[in-house]
């Protein structure tokens, strides 16, 4: 039967009653519903009156309201089908006096069933079983199980008995009757009264030397046929018995002993061998060849075990498959199977089932004049010749799963490989393949393939060249064999020469190519590229165009301008095409090679396009990082981009903004570098900027200063004097936070005459705040002390609450150096109020922990511990490390002064930790501390 597209509906009533929209199953809903439906079914394209349907709903005991009822089960009906397949493949049509299901016949699994009973005639045994057993298996259980009332399903019944009756008569043929004793009793006990089934077990006892036994099951149907029913056995089954009694030849050779019979191998071939040459030297894949070793010897031996290798273009798949087959040969007696499927060989088209079947059928000493034409006879041939033979059948480059299923054999212990650059998912839902995913190699293992294919252990001679080397590759095999052929082909030619060459990333593909063989990196990308539908291709020059080390749904919905369903299900779709990896839930990463094959994709179909892109990228970037910056704390910057964009992920709490940087730090650190190469610079400054709130709390020193130097650069150079100043105070920001504000005076003083150009109040606030930071740190500290007071009631003029609670921190900090310790306190508690009322959480617990170092100098221990001990735990609730690890230091100092000394050591040894954890130069401090304090004891 030929082979249909699962696309649109389908109906099933052979077992529950089943609607499959796409291969998925819908949700019928009410019983009536269902009882509606099924009577649709088996009428399909046949009106059903509603007086009919009416009465096999209700029977006897209709509401007054009936026929309303079921208009409106028609109509929810419509409405499920419709929105399941708008293209309509069935639909309910209203035809007086009542309704029909207009559909293909093919849709409905009865009709599909009674063809093959049909088609099954007059074929060969092998065949007419295969065809039976394809029928039978449509079957999932009793008719309409689940519908109300009863539906006169009895024609069913009797196909699906004959059927079985037929089905075990080409199997007797097939002489396969010790196998059907064990289940021909069962079905004689079920059917006591089926003729047929009671001559088949006297033919499967009789062949199987049980002639006794034979000649009991005909007594006992005898016995049965006249006790219950007065009538005696029909001819047919009186002559078999007369045939048993009297050992008559006919009944001991079958219609065909053994399968294999009907094609024997041709002279001089014994089995198939067609696996391609296993390439000399393979490298690695030890994990992979164990985990095909593994699924091999604990397979079912009564089944077909499927294996789908699945990775990206040149990761080495069909080279896996094949050396792994002949590794394994002896497994399996019966032969090995190969066909290359062509599913993405760029000049040629995916090979049908048909031709590879007719290839395997004369590998298998089927002669050319009996291979059938028709497909489905071709599938049934080729089943019944493997029925029985254990064999390998390797597919190698498959395109979809319909071009691999009907290549499957049947069962015996076959184990089938299938490669493709696609996942062929409903491989493992519908045939129960199992999914191995290769990745690159590991640098050792990259190493070792380029010296086994020059043949000489370059390793040793340019170590630090071939990491380099293997590096630039990818680690992909592919890009190592063609980077190895090229010092091969050119012998003067040295690794560091090829690393210089490889290491220009607009000469990268170009070298990894080899323009004489076809081969090449590019090549086996444009494959994949060609063949994407045009969203996708969009998609995936989009996600090349992102500069980090991943891609997420949401700068791909900003990119392309769609939405963020839109953008996951395509990333999805390219992640099944193996163009890039989910690495996890949300998270998409490129290859090198397969990222710089987008960008160059993009230079040649849309030149011009990259600038554009990059700044709506940008604006995706700035907008989610203003949104999550807000949530680890308060900001009065006068930069406000939050609401810009409506494709931003949106966290909701400090935790989830400071993982959502996390995540993306890598990303933003790229962006910047890719925002200035390209002159965004009012962007890149903007973006700096957005992140310095982030990087203190997690105390991301080094890098930042890296991105900070952009930022200032980009600020001066689009001649933005707020920018500058924006950034000049971030920069300081960061030094107070790593104790590094000595030397910054000059900065903060550009700072300060930039603010006062600009004449805003809270630029003011901020940079006299800067001013008297570094002033403090040159140990000026009375001119420290008048900027800061200046700068508290210049905030208090202008309301400005967040300014003010900074500046009177920063005044608590000097005053304590001071030794000023009750108006240090004062001030210091003024801010924590103020930043208590504003929701600055994180400024609060801060405010708390100094606050408590102040009370103990002060000596008053018992509210210094409270506050420490309020702000650790503060701290440990809202993912806050640095203001744990101080309020931790702060309640072992004052848990020593109370000579508390062991709770004193545990809170100064988690301090130590959490503050090495951040890389925090506060740890080095603390561990003194804690030392001299063991020391003491």
């Amino acid at each position: 039967m030929a082979d249909r597209s699962r696309s649109g509906l389908e109906f099933g009533v052979l077992g529950p009653l089943q609607v499959l929209a796409d291969g998925r199953q819908l949700v019928i809903g009410r019983r009536g519903m269902r009882g509606l439906l099924a009577m649709l079914v088996l009428e399909a394209n046949r009106v059903v009156p509603i007086d009919e349907i009416v009465d096999g709903l209700w029977a006897d005991d209709p509401p007054a309201t009936a026929r309303t009822i079921v208009h409106g089960y028609v109509s929810r009906l419509r409405r499920m089908l419709e929105q399941a397949d708008p293209a309509g493949s069935a639909r309910i049509l209203t035809t007086p006096p009542g309704y029909q299901l207009a559909v293909d016949p093919w849709r409905l699994d009865f009709h599909r069933a009674r063809q093959l009973v049909s088609s099954a005639r007059g074929k060969p045994a092998p065949i007419r079983a295969q065809l039976l057993r394809e029928s039978l298996g449509l079957w999932r259980g009793q008719v309409l199980a689940d519908v109300p009332g009863e539906p006169i399903t009895t024609d069913l019944e009797e196909l699906r008995l004959a059927a079985l009756e037929e089905r075990v008569e080409a199997e007797l043929e097939l002489g396969r009757h010790l196998e059907l004793v064990g289940e021909l009793r069962q079905l004689v006990g079920e059917y006591p009264f089926r003729e047929r089934l009671v001559g088949h077990i006297m033919r499967a006892l009789y062949r199987s030397g049980q002639r006794a036994d034979a000649l009991e099951a005909y007594q006992r149907f005898h016995r049965r046929v006249v006790d219950e029913l007065g009538i005696d056995p029909g001819p047919e089954l009186r002559v078999l018995h007369e045939q048993v009694l009297r050992d008559d030849p006919a009944l001991s050779s079958p219609g065909l002993a053994e399968p294999v019979a009907l094609v024997p191998p041709r002279p001089g071939v014994v089995v198939p061998a067609q696996l391609p040459a296993a390439a000399s030297g393979f490298i690695g894949r030890d994990e992979e060849l164990t985990w095909l070793d593994r699924l091999c010897d604990s397979r079912d031996l009564t089944a077909t075990t499927i294996a789908v290798v699945n990775g990206a273009p040149g990761i080495g798949k069909s080279e896996l498959a094949v050396t792994w087959g002949h590794r394994r040969a002896e497994q399996f007696p019966d032969g090995l199977l190969f066909a290359s499927l062509n599913g993405f060989a760029p000049d040629r088209e995916p090979v049908a089932p048909a031709e590879v079947l007719a290839r395997f059928l004369l590998a298998l000493g089927v002669p050319s004049d009996g291979v059938p034409r028709d497909l489905d006879d071709r599938v049934g041939l080729y089943r019944s010749v493997l029925a029985k033979r254990r064999v390998l059948v390797v597919l190698d480059d498959a395109w979809d799963p319909e071009q691999v299923r009907l290549l499957l054999p049947p069962g015996a212990g076959s184990v089938v490989l299938v490669t493709s650059r696609r996942r062929l998912e409903s491989l493992v839902v519908s045939n129960g393949a199992r999914m191995l995913t290769l990745d690159a190699l590991r640098e050792d293992e990259s190493v070792r393939l380029v010296d086994e294919v020059v043949g000489k252990p370059l390793s040793e001679q340019e170590p630090v060249a071939m990491r380099m080397l293997v590096e630039l590759c990818g680690n992909l095999p592919l890009a190592l064999r063609i980077a190895a052929a090229k010092l091969v082909f050119s012998p003067e030619w040295t690794v560091e020469a090829l690393v210089a060459q490889l290491s220009d990333d607009d000469a990268r593909l170009r070298t990894l190519d080899l323009a004489d063989t076809g081969v090449g990196v590019a090549r086996a990308l444009a494959v994949s590229y060609r063949n994407l539908p045009p969203e996708l291709a969009e998609t995936f020059r989009a996600a090349g165009l992102v500069p980090g080390r991943w891609v997420s749904p949401h700068a791909i919905a900003a990119l392309c301008q769609t939405d963020l369903g839109t953008a996951a299900s395509r990333l999805a779709d390219l992640a099944d095409a193996h163009l890039l990896v989910e690495q996890w839930r949300g998270g998409f990463v490129l290859h090198d090679l397969v990222r710089l094959y987008a960008r160059e994709v993009l230079g040649a179909e849309q030149p011009g396009h990259r600038n554009a892109a990059l700044r709506r990228l940008m604006d995706h970037y700035l907008a989610a990082c203003d949104h999550a910056r807000r949530l680890i704390r308060p900001v009065s910057d006068g930069v406000d981009l939050a609401a810009s964009e409506p494709t931003v992920p949106r966290p909701a709490t400090s935790g989830q903004a400071l993982s959502w940087f996390d995540k993306e730090w890598p990303n933003l650190i790229a962006l910047v570098h890719a925002g200035s190469e390209a002159g965004l610079h009012q962007q890149v400054w903007q973006l700096v900027r957005l992140v310095h709130t982030y990087c203190v709390a997690r105390l991301v020193s080094r890098e930042w200063h890296g991105i900070a130097e952009f930022g200032l650069a980009s600020a001066r150079i689009s001649v933005d004097r707020r920018g500058e100043m924006l950034v000049l105070h971030a920069m300081h920001a960061m030094n107070v936070w790593t104790g590094t504000t000595r030397g910054t005076l000059a900065d903060a003083e550009r700072a300060h005459r930039i603010a006062e150009e600009l004449g805003e109040p809270r630029y003011l606030v901020m940079t006299l705040d800067q001013l008297a930071c570094s002033l403090s740190a040159e140990e000026r500290n009375e001119e420290a002390l008048g900027y800061y007071r200046e700068a508290v009631e210049m905030a208090r003029r202008d309301g400005d609450a967040l300014g003010e609670a900074a500046v009177l921190n920063n005044l608590a900090q000097v005053e304590q150096r001071l030794g000023q310790l009750e108006t240090a306190a004062q001030h210091q508690f003024q801010a924590m109020e103020i930043h208590h009322r504003n929701g600055d959480e994180r400024s609060y617990v801060l405010a708390l922990n100094n606050l408590a170092e102040l009370y103990a100098e002060l000596g008053l221990l018992a509210e210094a511990e409270d506050n420490a001990r309020q702000g650790v735990e503060l701290a440990r609730g809202g993912s806050m490390q640095f203001e744990e690890a101080f309020g931790r230091q702060v309640l072992g100092s004052v848990l020593a002064k109370r000579g508390e000394i062991v709770a004193a050591q545990a809170e100064l040894a988690e301090s130590v930790r959490l503050f090495e954890r951040l890389g925090s130069p506060q740890a080095m401090l603390v561990r003194t501390a804690l030392e001299a304090l063991t020391t003491e004891v």
